[in-house]
C-alpha cells in the first residue's frame, strides 16, 4: 500500500488555493499548501466580488466578514451611458463588493486556519510525477529538494503555472491587450458614478474605490503601446484619465504602478489524471467585468467537495472528471464574456464602435437584456448541463431559500458541507433518519418549491415535481447513486419510506 505524506497538494496559496484548503480541511481531508512566496502580497490586480461568489463565501460563513473589508455598490456603468442596476439581482447580495484582493487572501486564509492548514511559504514546485496510485511533487525550500506524495495535486499557482507546465499542457488563445496600466491611487475630486468606465477615441479608463480612501484606475491609452516591462508614471495616468474623463479627479499619493498584458488563454483540460488545474491556471482573460478571481473561487467550490468525496473512498464513478466537464465551458464563456466587453470598450474597429453606441441602448431599452447582462457578470447565471429528461431546475443555482427549523437559509444549511434535500416535512424519503449522514433534510417556508437535492456547491443535482411519492422516492435514489454514491439498489429498500443505506 502506499503511503501518503498528505491528501492533497494544493499550490498557491492565492484565494483559489486558500478556499479550496479551507474546503477540504473542513471535510476532514488532509492537505497542504505551498507557495513560492514567502509572504502574500499587499498589493493586487483583483478586486471586484460579485454575488455568486458571495453567496459561496456565505455558504462558508465568512461573506459578511468579507464585505466588511470593502465597499459595495448597487449600479455598474460600462461605456459611459450603460448602467446596470446590480440592485435587480435576485440574491442576498444585490450587489458588487469592492475590496482588494489581499482583504479577500486574508479572510479565507484566516478560516483555513482555524481549520487546521498551515500555509507553506517559500516553497518552490519544481517538477510533479504521478502514477495510478498518487502524485509525487518535488518541492524546493531554503535550496534543497524535497519530495511530498500525495492522492491527489491541485495547480493553483496562477498564469506562469509550474504545475501547468509540469503535466505539459499548453494554454492556449492570444494576448488580447497590450500596456495597459494599475494606479492605487487616492482622489482629490472622485467621480460621481460609484463605478466609473468610460471610454473616447484615446483610450478608456476604468475607476473604483476600494472603500479606504484609495482609488483603482486602470487605464489604456491607444497612444502610448509599450511593453509590459516599460515603468509607468503618474503623468501617463493623469494624461488619459483627463482624456477619457474630461478630468484627472486630482489623483495623487500613489501606492502602487505597474503595466500589463492581457491574455486571453485557457487550458484544454482541467484535469489530468490525478492532478487539476485550477483560477489562472486554468484561465485567463481581460480584466473587464472583473471576472477572474470570481471565476476562479467558483473552480475551488465546485472541485472541493468532489475531490473529498474521492479521498474518502465514496465518489460515484466519474465525479471527479465532473469539474472538467462542468467548469471548462463556464471558462470558455467568461473568455468570451470579458473578451466582448473589452473589444467593445476598445472600438479598434468600425463594427466595435457601432457596437458600443448600440449595446446601451438595447441594454438600457429591454429589461431581458439587462437581465441576462447583469445576471452573466454576477454569476448567478451559471448553471451546469442536466441530462437529457432531467426537471429544467437541475443544474442551476439554487437562490438562498428561507427554511424553517434550526437553519434560517439553504446558504446556513450548506454550512456543513453536506448535501442538502430540500423538501416539505412529510416527504417519505426524509422522514426520520431515513437519509444518509452526508444528506441532510430541510424544510422550505414555500410550499410551492419543487423538492430537490442540493449539492455542497449550491447547485440542483435532482429536482421533482412528481405527485406519487414512490415516483420521487425511485427518482431521489438515481440521484444519490449519481452523487452521493450510494448502489441504487441499496439506496432505497424496501416500500416507501423505508431506510436509505449509508
Amino acid at each position: 500500500m502506499a503511503l501518503f505524506d498528505t491528501d492533497v497538494v494544493i499550490v498557491g496559496a492565492g484565494p483559489t488555493g486558500l478556499l479550496l484548503a479551507g474546503d477540504l480541511a473542513a471535510r476532514g481531508v488532509a492537505c497542504m499548501i505551498v507557495d513560492r512566496e514567502l509572504r502574500g502580497s499587499k498589493l493586487t490586480r483583483a478586486f471586484v466580488v460579485h454575488a455568486r461568489t458571495l453567496e459561496q463565501l456565505d455558504a462558508r460563513g465568512v461573506a459578511d466578514e468579507l464585505i466588511d473589508t470593502g465597499a459595495t455598490f448597487g449600479t455598474m456603468s460600462l461605456f459611459g451611458n450603460l448602467e446596470l442596476d446590480m440592485s435587480l439581482l435576485r440574491s442576498r447580495f444585490p450587489f458588487l463588493l469592492c475590496t482588494p484582493q489581499y482583504n479577500t487572501e486574508r479572510v479565507l486564509e484566516n478560516r483555513a486556519s482555524r481549520l487546521g492548514v498551515e500555509v507553506m511559504r517559500g516553497v518552490e514546485v519544481v517538477g510533479l510525477r504521478q502514477d495510478a496510485d498518487g502524485v509525487d511533487v518535488s518541492m524546493r525550500v531554503d535550496g534543497t529538494i524535497h519530495s511530498r506524495r500525495a492522492k491527489f495535486v491541485v495547480g493553483a499557482d496562477g498564469v506562469r503555472s509550474v504545475v501547468r507546465d509540469a503535466l505539459g499542457v499548453p494554454f492556449l488563445g492570444r494576448s488580447a491587450v497590450d500596456s495597459v496600466m494599475l494606479a492605487d491611487v487616492r482622489l482629490r475630486r472622485p467621480p460621481t458614478q460609484e463605478l466609473a468606465l468610460n471610454t473616447g477615441a484615446e483610450g478608456f479608463c476604468f475607476i473604483a474605490p476600494f472603500g479606504d480612501g484609495r482609488y483603482r484606475i486602470i487605464a489604456w491609452d491607444r497612444r502610448r503601446q509599450l511593453p509590459s516591462s516599460a515603468p509607468v508614471t503618474l503623468q501617463e495616468v493623469s494624461d488619459i484619465t483627463r482624456s477619457v474623463m474630461g478630468s484627472d479627479l486630482g489623483l495623487h499619493d500613489v501606492r502602487w504602478l505597474t503595466r500589463f498584458h492581457s491574455d486571453e488563454r485557457q487550458v484544454p483540460s482541467y484535469r489530468v489524471g490525478r492532478a487539476f488545474l485550477a483560477g489562472d491556471a486554468a484561465h485567463v482573460h481581460s480584466p473587464a467585468g472583473g471576472q477572474g478571481m470570481n471565476t476562479g473561487l467558483q473552480d475551488a467550490a465546485n472541485l472541493g467537495w468532489k475531490l473529498a468525496a474521492a479521498v474518502q473512498g465514496w465518489a460515484p464513478d466519474g465525479l471527479l472528471d465532473t469539474y472538467h466537464a462542468e467548469r471548462h465551458p463556464v471558462g470558455s464563456m467568461i473568455v468570451r464574456l470579458s473578451g466582448r466587453l473589452l473589444t467593445t470598450a476598445l472600438a479598434r474597429t468600425r463594427r466595435d464602435r457601432l457596437a458600443r453606441a448600440t449595446l446601451p441602448v438595447v441594454v438600457n431599452r429591454f429589461p431581458p437584456a439587462a437581465r441576462r447582462l447583469r445576471e452573466a457578470i454576477s454569476g448567478l447565471a451559471i448553471s451546469y448541463s442536466a441530462p437529457r429528461g432531467a426537471h429544467p431546475l437541475v443544474g442551476r443555482r439554487v437562490p438562498d431559500v428561507l427554511l424553517t427549523g434550526e437553519s434560517s437559509r439553504l446558504y446556513e444549511a450548506l454550512r456543513d458541507g453536506r448535501f442538502v434535500l430540500l423538501a416539505p416535512a412529510d416527504e417519505p424519503a426524509a422522514t426520520g433518519s431515513l437519509l444518509p449522514a452526508r444528506v441532510r433534510h430541510a424544510t422550505p417556508r414555500s410550499a410551492r418549491l419543487p423538492s430537490m437535492l442540493v449539492r455542497p456547491d449550491g447547485y440542483v443535482a435532482w429536482a421533482s415535481t412528481a405527485a406519487d411519492p414512490a415516483t420521487r422516492v425511485l427518482g431521489l435514489r438515481s440521484a444519490l447513486a449519481e452523487w452521493c454514491g450510494l448502489p441504487p439498489e441499496s439506496s432505497v429498500t424496501g416500500p416507501v419510506g423505508t431506510r436509505l443505506s449509508g
